[in-house]
């Protein structure tokens, strides 16, 4: 299962949650496609100070999920996880038709 994460945290929160993340870098069930920090404001009603991570990871289970998600929490962030369905690039109309039936 492929997810968005979103993780949004004080700026103060910086330091502590990256040592959270090299923690969680190895967890099994879990890998990361890419991993990204915004450089500013990331959408719109965001507080200022406050940074944005966006993690592309695919998961095996909910469970491998959580085991990342919930330390994250733990360590002041607030997360988002949001599951996606990867669609091959120019082959939009095939897969709509697939799951319309």
């Amino acid at each position: 299962m492929k997810s968005l994460m979103f993780a949004m945290f004080d700026v103060a929160k910086t330091a502590e949650l990256a040592q959270v993340g090299d923690k969680l870098a190895k967890t099994p069930g879990r890998k990361v496609l890419a991993s990204y920090v915004c450089m500013g404001l990331a959408f719109p009603g965001v507080p200022p100070n406050t940074m944005v991570s966006i993690t592309v990871a695919e998961y095996e289970s909910n469970e491998a999920m959580a085991t990342t998600v919930y330390p994250m929490e733990l360590g002041g962030a607030t997360v988002w996880a949001v599951p996606v369905l990867e669609m091959a690039v120019g082959r939009e109309a095939t897969a709509e038709e697939k799951y319309r039936k």
